[in-house]
């Protein structure tokens, strides 16, 4: 088992890589795209698919995500790579914010409504 959470600390960290390189104005800007994509993915409390559906909830953090990581660190300049790792030692460490969970569930549920608003008004002509 200790195994496991060494192996997801390490996710962590790489999504954080992630955020990090694509804030950083280096960074190519359609990596920045892809970045942010992966890393509002990995880090966010909500799943494509939810964790309670047998086997497939933890396959797409099993699959997804670390592609997703390692696709993005390949076009990821050395000298950002670098900078974005030590951001990230740093932060890895530091406790999660409930506030921020809560900021970043109602972000995706406003993003959800709008695009689901736009879908719908664009059906209904």
């Amino acid at each position: 088992m200790s195994r496991l959470r060494k192996w997801a600390r390490g996710l962590k960290q790489q999504a954080l890589v992630v955020y990090f390189a694509a804030r950083d104005p280096r960074t190519p800007w359609i990596t920045r795209l892809l970045a942010l994509g992966v890393a509002a993915y990995a880090l966010s409390p909500i799943d494509l698919i939810p964790d309670f559906i047998p086997v497939l909830g933890y396959l797409d953090d099993l699959v997804i995500v670390p592609l997703g990581v390692m696709l993005v660190l390949r076009f990821v300049p050395a000298e950002v790579l670098a900078s974005a790792r030590a951001k990230a030692s740093d932060m890895v460490d530091k406790p999660a914010s409930p506030a921020m969970a809560m900021a970043i569930v109602a972000i995706w549920v406003i993003a959800i409504g709008a695009m689901g608003l736009w879908m719908w008004r664009a059906l209904r002509t």
